[in-house]
């Protein structure tokens, strides 16, 4: 491969406009060469290589170094479950989009016969958060382990994909723009002692209690204020626009008659 890459630069490099005997074969017919020429071809061998170089450095650079991070997670590293063997148990976790844009996520996880995620994904706005709650069925441990077992082989994958204001959330956005979706996080599993107070298990319960409200938030109808947002967070009530303009006819009306 290194032969073949010599010759392509060769080939296309400006040396053979400057030096065309090259080309013709006389450079190997001769046994000599003018310093100058093989200096001058030493260094632009050189530089051409230290051009590729250059180049590959930062292609492995852009592979190996993480994208940017769209979302926040609270816990940012793992999810912790109670640990009740025979018992679906649940854990949550609250992403915030940090970005300047709209950006949908959506979880992935190892055993998604005994997780599953509510919601499994959406679209956030920027600045918005929400607080995702994570359902996982314990099962019961083998005699030859431990009664309580902190790490599980779970992992939960939550991925993010860039898109525009109004976008309605679908797995299958996932799918078709693979090559801009990132992954934010791997979060692992990790199972709490149920019966002891610890502020992670408070943290839990925080979380918990206030996902079930902002569920609650979302399941209720949205009621009509009769309130109307009108540029840039002007407030009018409709109400009273009709009343002002029943009353500006009444005057009109009566000057009339006058």
């Amino acid at each position: 491969m290194a032969i073949s890459d010599h010759r392509r630069t060769h080939s296309d490099g400006k040396q053979w406009r400057l030096f065309p005997f090259w080309q013709s074969g006389a450079a190997s017919s001769s046994p000599t060469q003018h310093p100058q020429f093989r200096s001058q071809n030493s260094h632009e061998n050189g530089v051409v290589s230290n051009i590729r170089s250059s180049n590959k450095a930062s292609s492995v650079a852009k592979s190996i170094l993480p994208a940017r991070r769209r979302l926040r997670l609270d816990p940012s590293n793992n999810l912790y479950f109670p640990y009740e063997p025979g018992k679906q148990v649940r854990s949550a976790v609250r992403i915030k989009n940090q970005s300047r844009s709209h950006v949908a996520f959506k979880f992935q996880t190892t055993a998604p016969k005994s997780c599953y995620m509510r919601p499994p994904g959406g679209i956030l706005a920027p600045g918005e958060s929400i607080i995702a709650t994570v359902f996982k069925f314990v099962e019961q441990p083998d005699k030859n382990e431990k009664q309580f077992k902190e790490k599980s082989k779970v992992k939960f994958k939550i991925m993010s994909l860039k898109v525009k204001e109004g976008t309605d959330f679908a797995p299958e956005l996932f799918d078709e723009q693979k090559d801009d979706v990132v992954v934010e996080r791997i979060l692992r599993v990790i199972f709490l002692n149920a019966e002891r107070s610890t502020p992670a298990m408070e943290k839990l319960k925080h979380q918990l209690a206030e996902a079930e409200v902002e569920l609650e938030l979302r399941k209720k109808p949205q009621i009509d204020t009769g309130l109307k947002v009108v540029g840039q967070g002007l407030v009018i009530d409709e109400w009273k626009e009709r009343r002002e303009k029943y009353l500006a006819r009444q005057q009109v009306e009566a000057v009339d008659l006058m």
